[in-house]
């Protein structure tokens, strides 16, 4: 079975850290790139993070360049998500989805994990 499972999230203080954690099975993860989203309560999805299955080259939204850092391990086939100094706003579920290099298409996409940051 096909699947992306994410895992890691929870309540965090302001200023706390996070690592969030992606695990694929039934596919190799090192054939896609990667991605992380994040959708608030009436908010659209947007893009956090993605790294490239061939030479691990990494993308940060503006809003957390310099706070996270993505990671993957292909020999485990999960991919991280490492997230500091969290802010009130990263309050959010996060997704993370497998994309196909021919098509660009994020084929697979995980049941999500919520991320609350709060006092």
């Amino acid at each position: 079975q096909v699947q992306l499972v994410e895992s890691g999230g929870g309540l965090v203080q302001p200023g706390g850290s996070l690592r969030l954690s992606c695990a694929a099975s039934g596919f190799p993860l090192d054939d896609y790139a990667i991605g992380w989203f994040r959708q608030a309560p009436g908010k659209e999805r947007e893009g956090v993070s993605c790294i490239s299955s061939s030479d691990g080259s990494t993308y940060y939204a503006d809003s957390v360049k310099g706070r996270f850092t993505i990671s993957r391990d292909n020999a485990k086939n999960t991919v991280y998500l490492q997230m500091n100094s969290l802010k009130p706003e990263d309050t959010a579920t996060y997704y993370c989805a497998a994309q196909e290099v021919v098509t660009g298409l994020y084929k697979y996409w995980g049941q999500g994990t919520q991320v609350t940051v709060s006092s």
